[in-house]
């Protein structure tokens, strides 16, 4: 079945229907990994999007469920140029074509990936509607594009209630945001007890479990839409507590402290990313997810000073908070499906915590 991807620049690609036949409209995003499309359709940071693959082959080594970074996927739609008919994997439990349809995510195949990524490039990231309607009319649809916002998604992909991955070391509360599944691993693997709580859950109920350290997640949206959150997150950085976050929670918390955040022309979202540690001059290769950034123009010295940066934009990718045990990255360090440069961090954390690496 035809499919067309409509811009709300008036840009029309048309292709072959993938996954459910439904029409939605979302944000148009593009991620540059080469594999790891599970774990992107799985990561809730996509919540209110759709994304566009720019690997020209996609589905050749099918979907393995241990794999997936959340319960389900999240983006609103996927884009591809090509997407494999018969996966090659040992591990493989289904196609991506049947992934899509159970979990009632439309998609489009046979565009120019590359042509796309070209636009929004140039252009800036752009809401789009994803149709199978040949009939389609242009006038009625573009005001509809414009008017399209993501919302308070931070709502609709954190759990519902508290849960616990025991361990005998230090206990880590992590607020979920949007939380990708590695990251609770990632700590539980060094032997944290990691207690996993829903976004709204009170500084005074978290700090009453008295944790040995705080985890701020990952998610979706504009951090700005999260004003409560952002009130809980300064009472948790006045507790003391040492304080590890990540690309959604390092943005909320500088928030929380009085710096500010804007919206990038595309942001960044893949797995080839480097940064800079500051500290060190050192350069990691990052996996990225994210449209918004912190604005360290106006950053008060006193309060935080920049950490890591992003080599080829300059832009910031990570906060040390001055004479607090609290520090922030804009990247993914869980990394999952890679790269794994910056795994560190999590020991550097457990040190702030006063355990072992």
């Amino acid at each position: 079945m035809k499919a067309f991807l409509i811009l709300e620049d008036g840009h029309v690609f048309s292709g072959v229907s993938i996954g459910a036949k439904k029409e939605i409209i979302s944000e148009i995003v593009f991620n540059t990994s080469m594999t790891g499309y599970l774990e992107v359709l799985t990561d809730p940071s996509y919540a209110g999007q759709a994304v566009c693959m720019t690997y020209p082959l996609i589905g050749n080594y099918g979907i393995c469920y241990s794999d997936q970074e959340s319960i389900r996927p999240w983006p609103d739609g996927f884009i591809v140029r090509e997407l494999s008919r018969m996966p090659s994997n040992f591990r493989s439990e289904d196609t991506i074509q049947k992934f899509l349809k159970r979990f009632d995510i439309p998609g489009i195949a046979g565009i120019d990936t590359r042509a796309l990524t070209k636009l929004l490039r140039e252009k800036g990231t752009m809401n789009g509607m994803i149709t199978t309607n040949a009939d389609y009319k242009l006038e009625e649809i573009l005001p509809r594009l414009a008017a399209y916002t993501t919302g308070n998604v931070v709502e609709r992909v954190t759990c519902t209630e508290k849960t616990v991955l025991r361990g005998a070391g230090k206990r880590v509360a992590l607020m979920d945001f949007g939380a990708k599944n590695n990251i609770a691993k990632s700590l539980n693997s060094r032997g944290c007890q990691v207690t996993v709580y829903p976004a709204h859950t009170s500084a005074e109920e978290v700090l009453k479990s008295k944790p040995d350290g705080i985890m701020l997640s990952n998610g979706p949206g504009d951090p700005k839409n999260c004003g409560a959150i952002i009130e809980e997150i300064r009472k948790l950085f006045d507790s003391g507590i040492p304080m590890f976050a990540i690309c959604l929670g390092h943005q909320l918390t500088a928030l929380a402290m009085g710096a500010d955040t804007y919206k990038m022309k595309y942001g960044h979202r893949g797995g080839n990313h480097p940064v800079k540690d500051l500290a060190t001059g050192r350069v990691y290769i990052s996996s990225q997810n994210h449209g918004y950034v912190v604005d360290t123009e106006h950053l008060d010295p006193k309060v935080a000073v920049p950490a890591f940066i992003n080599v080829n934009d300059g832009t910031n990718e990570g906060l040390s908070y001055v004479g607090k045990p609290v520090f922030t990255v804009q990247f993914h360090p869980e990394a999952c499906p890679g790269p794994q440069d910056s795994g560190f961090l999590f020991d550097r954390f457990i040190e702030m915590m006063g355990g072992d690496r």
